[in-house]
C-alpha cells in the first residue's frame, strides 16, 4: 500500500518549507521513523520522518525548492506498486478529510538530535494545516490513469500544459517550461510553479558569503525565516498604533554587582544584559497589564513571564523563548540565555523554543547602537529596545561624577497599554535595575 509524503507543518506557523536535503534516494528501501530529509521551517531546520514502509518510488520536490504545506512531495510504495495516479495528482490540494493539525502529532526530529517533538497543538491563527503522510490503496483496487511527464503535463498535441500566466513569466524570466515541475490539476503549470522554479534556480546559483558580484545588481531568493520575518512585520508596524517611551537608567550599581559576581568564580559570571533580562522578568510580574497579548476582541494578561529575546542569525531575526524567566536564578538564566542564543544561530532551535513568549527584549547595544526602536512582535503588547551602556558625565552635589548608564525604549500597542501604564512599568524596572540586590530577594 502506497504512503503519500506531504510537506508537514514542522512549526506552529510553518505555511511553507524548502527542501534543503534529501537523505533518502529514490529506489531507498525506508522504514517506519527514517528521515527522509531534511526541511527548511519559518524558524528552523527538521527533518521529515517517514510514516510507512517500502521503497521510496517517487521524489517529487527537487533540493532548494519551496512548496506549501499539504502538499504532496513524494511517494513511498513497494516495489511493484502502480503509482502513476498518485505522480500525476501532484500538487493538487491535500485531501479534504484529513485531520484537523491541532489533532495530529507530527514525527518530526530535531536536525541535531534523535529525540521526538511533538507537533503544537496551539496553532497561530491562520495556519496553515498539513495531513499526515496518507497510505492509499494499491493501484489495482483504483482505474490505472496513464503516467504523465514530471516537468508538467502534456496535451494539445504534445503541448505542455501551461496557464497563459504561466507561459508569459516564463519567457519574460528566461525559465524553460520543460524543466517546471506543474503543480496545477492534471499537473498543469501555473504561476507559482514558475516563482518556485526561479527561487530554486537563485539559491542554487546563489551561496551567502560565496557570491561573486556579477553585473550591475544581484537577487537573492528568500530564505524561509526571511519570508516569516516580512510578514509577521507587516502584521505589527502597520496596524498596530505604536508609541514609544524612553528612559535611562543608571548601570553603576548593576556594574559592580557583576564585577563581584564573577570574582566568585566562573559560575557566577552573568553579563549586564543578563541583569537586565531578570529585571525586566521580576517587573513584568509585577505588571500583567504590560505582560500581554492582544487577541483582538480581549486582552490576555499573563500571569507567567515567558521572556522571548531577539537573536540575529544570517538568516535573520528568531526570538527564542525563556519560559518562566522571572522565577530563574540569575545565574541559571544567564545560561540558558547563552544555550538558546547559540542553537538560535545554528538554527537548531526545537518549535516551542520559539514560541509562546508574552513580552520580547532586543539589545544592539554589543553594536554600539545609542537607542533604537524595536518592532512588537503580535499578539504581544509591548517589546523592550536596549542600547549600549555608556559611561556618562552627570551632576553631583557641586561637581560632576562619570556613571554608567544605558538608554531603553519600550514600543507600546495604545490598544492594549496607555502611556501612564507603560511609564509606571518603567518606573518599576528602573528601580529594580539601579538596585540590583532586591532581585535576589
Amino acid at each position: 500500500m502506497a504512503t503519500k509524503v506531504f510537506m508537514e507543518a514542522l512549526s506552529p506557523t510553518m505555511e511553507e518549507g524548502r527542501l534543503v536535503k534529501w537523505l533518502k534516494n529514490e529506489g531507498d528501501a525506508v522504514k517506519n521513523g527514517d528521515v527522509l530529509a531534511e526541511v527548511e521551517t519559518d524558524k528552523a531546520i527538521m527533518e521529515l520522518v517517514a510514516r510507512g514502509e517500502g521503497v521510496l518510488r517517487k521524489r517529487l520536490v527537487g533540493e532548494g525548492e519551496s512548496r506549501p504545506v499539504g502538499q504532496l512531495i513524494a511517494v513511498i510504495a513497494p516495489p511493484d506498486e502502480n503509482i502513476d495516479a498518485l505522480v500525476a495528482s501532484a500538487g493538487s490540494a491535500p485531501p479534504t478529510e484529513a485531520k484537523p493539525a491541532e489533532h495530529v502529532v507530527a514525527k518530526t526530529q530535531e536536525t541535531a538530535g534523535a529525540t521526538s517533538v511533538p507537533r503544537s497543538t496551539t496553532q497561530a491563527q491562520g495556519e496553515a494545516s498539513a495531513p499526515p503522510q496518507e497510505k492509499t490503496p494499491p493501484a489495482a483496487a483504483q482505474p490505472v490513469q496513464p503516467a504523465e511527464p514530471t516537468a508538467g503535463a502534456e496535451g494539445n498535441g504534445g503541448q505542455l500544459r501551461s496557464s497563459p500566466l504561466a507561459r508569459r513569466l516564463a519567457s519574460e524570466r528566461g525559465l524553460d517550461l520543460s524543466r517546471v515541475q506543474g503543480s496545477g490539476p492534471g499537473g498543469r503549470i501555473i504561476k507559482r510553479d514558475i516563482e518556485s522554479a526561479q527561487a530554486a534556480a537563485g539559491a542554487a546559483a546563489v551561496r551567502p558569503a560565496a557570491a561573486a558580484a556579477v553585473g550591475d545588481f544581484e537577487d537573492i531568493a528568500l530564505t524561509q525565516i526571511r519570508k516569516t520575518i516580512a510578514k509577521r512585520l507587516v502584521e505589527s508596524i502597520g496596524p498596530i498604533p505604536t508609541f514609544y517611551l524612553t528612559a535611562e537608567f543608571d548601570l553603576t550599581r548593576a556594574s559592580e554587582m557583576r564585577a563581584a559576581m564573577a570574582e566568585m568564580g566562573d559560575e557566577f559570571k552573568v553579563s549586564i544584559n543578563d541583569i537586565l533580562m531578570k529585571a525586566l522578568a521580576t517587573a513584568l510580574a509585577q505588571h500583567p497589564e504590560v505582560n500581554a497579548h492582544w487577541l483582538g476582541d480581549r486582552i490576555r494578561q499573563h500571569h507567567r513571564v515567558h521572556l522571548g529575546m531577539a537573536v540575529a542569525t544570517d538568516d535573520g531575526l528568531i526570538v527564542p523563548v525563556i519560559f518562566d524567566a522571572d522565577r530563574k536564578r540569575m545565574s541559571d538564566l544567564s545560561r540558558e540565555a547563552r544555550e538558546l542564543a547559540k542553537r538560535a544561530r545554528e538554527r537548531k532551535l526545537k518549535p516551542e523554543e520559539y514560541t509562546g513568549s508574552t513580552f520580547s527584549i532586543s539589545n544592539l547595544g554589543m553594536f554600539g547602537i545609542d537607542e533604537f526602536t524595536a518592532i512588537i512582535n503580535p499578539p504581544e503588547t509591548a517589546i523592550l529596545a536596549i542600547g549600549a551602556a555608556q559611561d556618562v558625565v552627570v551632576p553631583s552635589g557641586d561637581g560632576y561624577v562619570t556613571r554608567k548608564r544605558v538608554r531603553v525604549t519600550m514600543s507600546c500597542d495604545h490598544r492594549a497599554v496607555d502611556g501612564a501604564v507603560g511609564a509606571k512599568f518603567l518606573q518599576t524596572l528602573r528601580r529594580l535595575v539601579e538596585n540590583p540586590l532586591m532581585l535576589v530577594f
